[in-house]
């Protein structure tokens, strides 16, 4: 593979911006979607280099679960590397690929929140590039038939035996010792914790490997130190193990199974003295997350609040559309739930939510796992409204390309999907185009669709205000003359409206004249600005 090697090239030092951490921690909470290759992948090994890189979100900072990714690799039976850096991010990365060459198998990289969105000094390396190995035909190897996986589950057996033998020796585990009262176990950002509240006074075992775990290594550990004490995030994972071979120690009886872990937190749990923090002012208004200025599916999200019409979510920047004062969506689960979920609702429900119930979904997302869950409302016969809100990109974790764009992920053009041919091919036939700015054809299209008794889909097409091409119009103005205060244009939730005085304000400077507004105001005092 082409991975980087140590020691290559210029080794040169260089302060690495983390968003480019960001944008793989982003994705790859998406991780799930690949769980039922990685329990057979485990199996027929991979013949090369495979590394997936996936990212834990203790306390939820942008997820919908603190699920802690340590189980998977666990119960796939395969390696995991937990970086504490981002020196480690990278380098961990090419200790992985050379792991997975070696034992034949998938190595999974975690990350979280923290470490992802954090930076440090990071040695760059020439790359090395490694020629293709030829193929070989192996049937009893690749077709995971269970006669011939029965025969493969030994060499899962016996590699993670190796592997636990290589954390007995390896530098991806790391002693540094100390003071010997207390030994601490701990891996990835726990590490850092550590160091920061106790310096070089405790005794510290970080595990860069953390699957499998080694045996004789942590119990020589543990007869060093008079106190052993497991910190880690989520999960007693390490604590089980230490649990399992003997060793006693204290963990989670310490420690909060949620939640994100910090200096103070170790403090606390240490019965340390604790920094006091900077004085904050407490009338500092709260500032939610909430839906762009312009934001393309504003009007559409007001439409379906204005007649209390049941939509089911999904994930996307469009989630936003939960909050108030629009409060537009009824349940959120995870990608594509929100096709599959409204066949299921609407099956269950019958002709009670048929014509007061539709999903929304993400032109991008619609393309990652909706689909299928279309096909089954046109294969069941389900009547039931998809809207998909098509802004032209992948909104929520970057403006990533998708197959609908017209480019690939590198920008360079590729084929688009059509979405309206594709609906069409899988057999809804009532497939209409509306735009979110135009209120009255929203709520047009919407309820004639409702009250049909048959699938249809409603494309909301607008791009995000935020791509480059998307130009911005005059600033809407208020006629201070005629607005009343009647507060219509603030259940829109747009950031550029607020009132003052009994009457509406429009900031200049976030305003991008989308027009919703104006067709919303009845007496026309929004008016639109000055070209």
């Amino acid at each position: 593979m082409g991975a980087e090697r140590k020691g290559g090239g210029r080794g040169r030092l260089r302060r690495v911006a983390a968003r480019c951490q960001k944008r793989l921690c982003n994705e790859a909470r998406r991780s799930n979607v690949a769980a039922d290759p990685l329990f057979t992948l485990s199996y027929t090994g991979v013949g090369g280099g495979m590394v997936l890189f996936v990212a834990d979100d203790p306390a939820m900072h942008s997820s919908q679960n603190e699920q802690d990714s340590r189980h998977y690799a666990i119960a796939a039976k395969v390696p995991m590397l937990e970086p504490a850096d981002s020196a480690e991010a990278k380098d961990f990365v090419k200790r992985a690929f050379d792991i997975s060459e070696q034992y034949d198998t998938p190595v999974i990289v975690r990350m979280c929140t923290r470490i992802a969105h954090a930076q440090s000094t990071v040695a760059l390396c020439d790359r090395v590039e490694k020629a293709l190995p030829a193929y070989e035909k192996n049937p009893q190897k690749y077709i995971m038939a269970p006669a011939n996986a029965i025969r493969r589950h030994p060499f899962v057996e016996a590699r993670t035996e190796k592997l636990r033998a290589l954390g007995e020796t390896s530098d991806l585990n790391r002693e540094e010792m100390g003071g010997t009262d207390l030994g601490i176990l701990c891996s990835g950002t726990c590490y850092q914790y550590v160091k920061e509240v106790f310096g070089d006074t405790v005794s510290v075992l970080k595990l860069g490997l953390v699957n499998p775990l080694p045996v004789e290594r942590i119990k020589a550990f543990a007869a060093k130190v008079k106190k052993l004490v497991v910190i880690e995030e989520l999960d007693g994972v390490i604590e089980t193990h230490l649990n399992t071979i003997g060793v006693p120690c204290v963990g989670k009886a310490m420690f909060p199974p949620l939640g994100e872990f910090n200096q103070t937190t170790i403090r606390k749990a240490f019965g340390l003295p604790v920094e006091s923090a900077p004085a904050i002012d407490t009338d500092i208004p709260v500032r939610p997350p909430v839906m762009c200025a312009g934001c393309p599916h504003r009007g559409l999200f007001y439409t379906l609040a204005k007649h209390k019409i049941t939509c089911l979510g999904d994930i996307g920047c469009y989630t936003l559309g939960s909050a108030p004062p629009l409060t537009a969506l009824d349940s959120t689960l995870c990608m594509g739930a929100s096709v599959s979920g409204l066949h299921g609702f609407n099956k269950a429900g019958g002709s009670d939510s048929e014509h007061k119930t539709v999903c929304v979904i993400g032109d991008s997302t619609f393309m990652h796992s909706g689909i299928t869950g279309l096909v089954n409302i046109a294969y069941n016969g389900s009547n039931s409204t998809v809207i998909i809100l098509d802004n032209s990109i992948t909104g929520m974790t970057g403006h990533q390309q998708n197959p609908t764009t017209g480019y690939n992920i590198k920008g360079e053009p590729a084929l688009a999907v059509n979405l309206e041919a594709l609906c069409r091919s899988i057999g809804i036939e009532r497939v209409r185009v509306v735009d979110p700015y135009n209120l009255k054809e929203c709520e047009d299209a919407i309820l004639e669709e409702l009250a049909a008794d048959a699938p249809s889909v409603i494309i909301s097409r607008r791009p995000c205000m935020l791509l480059k091409y998307v130009k911005a119009k005059p600033p809407v103005k208020v006629n201070e003359a005629k607005c009343v205060g009647c507060r219509q244009c603030m259940k829109l939730g747009c950031p550029a409206i607020s009132f003052k005085n009994k009457k509406a304000v429009i900031d200049a400077t976030q305003c991008v004249g989308c027009g919703v507004c104006t067709a919303l105001c009845r007496i026309g005092a929004m008016e639109k600005g000055d070209a």
